[in-house]
């Protein structure tokens, strides 16, 4: 009943793009006090058992509703568009709508789904065979042609099994050769997204099965910068071949998601500072997804690769925008970490996301010892300076 009434007035309040506060907006209001302030109001001298509210409370904050988890779960979507995934608080509403949906499911498993699993079939072989044919080909010009030609030819296949319909803005600030492109990382086939209108050269790990198979044939005939899992942990050793590639100004541009994980198409998280040690010029790219048409956001704490190509192939299509943003460089004086928040505030105002300082892996993994002793440490100060200890 409640489905059916919302739906029946409709929302008239969109969503806001940008939140300066994103907690305020959230099911519980928090107080952004800082440790030193809310302790201090509590007593002025030792430490005392009320201590121990602040922490508590910071806790249930966190169980209840913390900034991180939300990012880590499909987009709500204003109404249902038909697919399988929906608003929790939609279900059953009307014989008629469940008739449409029945229909929409026939269409989409039994005609699309073949259709677009051929293509796809075609691409994936496609870039196989063409890269390891051009990769035979010495080093020239005509081989770094045909290479381009090749992966713009099987990635706009590949898009085209996933029904995408991508519009590129801002064409005149698209990467160029020697530079670095960052974008934020929703889905693995961001890349294809962008490579559908030119070519990069990827970062990442070595991996087995297809994966390794399309790495291998790729590799021989684009530069392509693949680590293996024991490098990839060798900090000095990725900047030094990062370095390296961008230092030939003939090479394709990088192409780097410093988001390091797939966040849900309605945040940008903190990007990691390695990408911006490098130097040389960044090309910030902005990429949405319209959820109407299809839940792009890969969500692989609960989907496993087969499974979430299975979800986007059966999607109605792939919709989204891509902006390519003006070249930005390290000013005077900015650390790379100041220089990556830089970029990330670009890229969250273009696309209509919201701007978070979390980082994203903390989702993937467990939180690092070095935090909880920075925050006991802190607490340590604070009794030290009220003369608790000494």
């Amino acid at each position: 009943q409640w489905a059916t009434i919302r739906i029946e007035k409709g929302v008239k309040k969109p969503q806001p793009q940008m939140l300066k506060t994103p907690a305020a907006n959230g099911i519980i209001e928090r107080d952004e006090t800082p440790m030193e302030k809310e302790i201090a109001r509590l007593h002025r001298a030792d430490f005392e058992f009320s201590d121990i509210f602040y922490f508590c409370r910071k806790g249930l904050e966190a169980i209840v509703e913390d900034e991180v988890t939300q990012r880590f779960s499909s987009e709500e979507l204003v109404s249902w568009n038909l697919l399988t995934r929906t608003n929790v608080n939609f279900h059953y509403i009307s014989l008629r709508l469940t008739v449409v949906w029945v229909i929409g499911v026939i269409v989409r498993y039994c005609f699309l789904l073949p259709l677009r699993f051929t293509l796809a079939a075609i691409g994936i072989t496609s870039m196989i065979v063409g890269t390891t044919m051009v990769g035979q080909l010495p080093n020239s010009s005509v081989k770094n042609y045909l290479s381009e030609v090749v992966h713009l030819t099987c990635s706009r296949i590949l898009v085209r099994a996933l029904s995408g319909t991508i519009h590129y803005h801002n064409k005149e600030n698209k990467p160029q050769k020697g530079g670095i492109c960052v974008a934020n990382h929703t889905s693995p086939i961001d890349a294809i997204i962008l490579t559908n209108d030119g070519c990069y050269a990827m970062v990442g790990q070595v991996h087995g099965g297809l994966m390794g198979v399309i790495q291998r044939a790729t590799v021989k005939a684009c530069p392509h910068v693949w680590f293996e899992r024991s490098e990839i942990k060798d900090r000095h050793l990725v900047t030094k071949r990062l370095r390296e590639h961008v230092a030939d100004k003939s090479k394709l541009p990088i192409l780097i998601f410093p988001e390091g994980t797939c966040i849900n198409n309605t945040s940008v998280m903190m990007f990691k500072k390695g990408s911006f040690e490098i130097g040389g010029t960044i090309y910030p790219v902005a990429i949405k997804y319209d959820p109407q048409f299809g839940d792009a956001f890969w969500n692989s704490s609960k989907y496993n690769i087969v499974s979430y190509l299975l979800r986007i192939m059966t999607s109605w299509a792939i919709v989204c925008n891509v902006w390519y943003m003006p070249p930005m460089v390290r000013k005077e004086g900015e650390d790379a970490v100041q220089f990556a928040n830089r970029v990330k505030s670009a890229i969250a105002h273009q696309g209509g996301l919201t701007e978070l300082p979390w980082d994203g892996g903390l989702k993937r993994a467990k939180v690092k010892d070095t935090f909880k002793e920075e925050q006991q440490k802190n607490y340590s100060k604070m009794l030290v300076r009220n003369g608790s200890i000494g």
